[in-house]
């Protein structure tokens, strides 16, 4: 559980001074763009910023030289509140029949943005769209959005935020203004997650830091999944390359095999490391420790055996396959010999 609100309602932003210089200069100049698309990793604090930037907007405030709005002012509480009239936020919504969320964004949840945006502002000021995931669009939904980009509504702003966007359309990027986010660095991942998780020791917040490699986000879910236990898994099997015990991989499968956050996150991080050890070793930059990990197998088979763990990730997931079973057969091609 993280004591961190939603982007929408905080007022804080921690270790990206610079995003938000960019964006105080374009309110300054007073030469807005219509789109800008807000891009970094996942769980950074992109959705933060966007909402930060949508209620300086609406709050029409003098220019301070930050994109501050008082919590108590109320554009602040209207914006957390999801009831503000002039803002529109675009995300994935509820299926429903299968009462889940979908897995996209439809056409359906971006249809409503042109007839939105060509509303006079209710305030008087700017009409606001925040498409919180645009990686999610789909590409009905993407060439519906693609329409407004082509055509924007005066006094009107559409911010993306994306966390992969090399999956937006190439017209839908041209028609943005391009804001990158950067991890956040020790620090200021220290005070996030100080803020975050105040109960967690110290030392348990450096280790989810590390882990989380800059992104506060990744951080509270992996506290919320055991992060830090399912990564001692990880740190376990690697160890023991590459003569991998197979009781260990029964051990690794009795633990996280049912749960479905636990499985995903060990995929991760086996993955991630590997990927890591591979790209050192190709560069003959290793250290000694990944070196014995990898032994004697060619870096082209290691490449193998993490296509082929992505492939069967991807499988269990995708067809509901018995996990327990995918982490056995996942962790045998670790210890399979070349």
């Amino acid at each position: 559980m993280s004591d961190l609100p939603e982007p929408r309602a905080n007022p804080h932003l921690i270790g990206h001074g610079d995003a938000e210089a960019h964006m105080v200069e374009a309110l300054r100049s007073g030469r807005m763009h219509h789109a800008w698309l807000i891009t970094g990793p996942e769980g950074i604090g992109k959705a933060t910023l966007a909402f930060r930037f949508a209620r300086r907007l609406l709050a029409a405030l003098p220019h301070d030289g930050t994109l501050h709005v008082p919590g108590e002012h109320p554009v602040f509480r209207r914006v957390a509140a999801s009831a503000h009239a002039d803002l529109l936020t675009v995300e994935r919504t509820m299926n429903e029949k299968t009462k889940r969320l979908r897995g996209e964004i439809v056409v359906e949840d971006v249809r409503g943005v042109a007839e939105f945006l060509r509303l006079t502002p209710a305030e008087g000021g700017w009409r606001v769209v925040v498409v919180d995931g645009a990686e999610d669009l789909n590409r009905n939904s993407a060439n519906a959005l693609l329409k407004v980009l082509e055509e924007p509504p005066s006094r009107s702003v559409l911010l993306l935020v994306c966390s992969a966007a090399g999956r937006l359309l190439p017209t839908i990027r041209s028609r943005c203004r391009r804001l990158r986010m950067e991890p956040l660095d020790q620090a200021a991942m220290a005070s996030v997650l100080a803020m975050a998780m105040p109960e967690r020791a110290a030392g348990e917040r450096a280790r989810l830091a590390e882990l989380a490699e800059g992104s506060p986000g990744r951080a509270i879910d992996l506290a919320a999944v055991g992060g830090l236990g399912v990564a001692g898994l990880v740190r376990d099997v690697l160890g023991k390359l590459p003569d991998l015990p197979p009781l260990l991989a029964h051990t690794v499968a009795d633990a996280i095999g049912r749960d479905d956050d636990a499985f995903s996150t060990f995929f991760d991080m086996l993955l991630a490391s590997l990927a890591a050890a591979v790209r050192e070793a190709a560069r003959g930059a290793i250290d000694p420790a990944k070196a014995r990990m990898l032994g004697a197998r060619g870096l082209d088979d290691w490449i193998d055996v993490w296509h082929g763990l992505g492939t069967l990730r991807q499988q269990t997931e995708g067809l509901h396959l018995d996990k327990r079973q995918a982490l056995i057969a996942g962790l045998g091609m670790l210890g399979a010999k070349a």
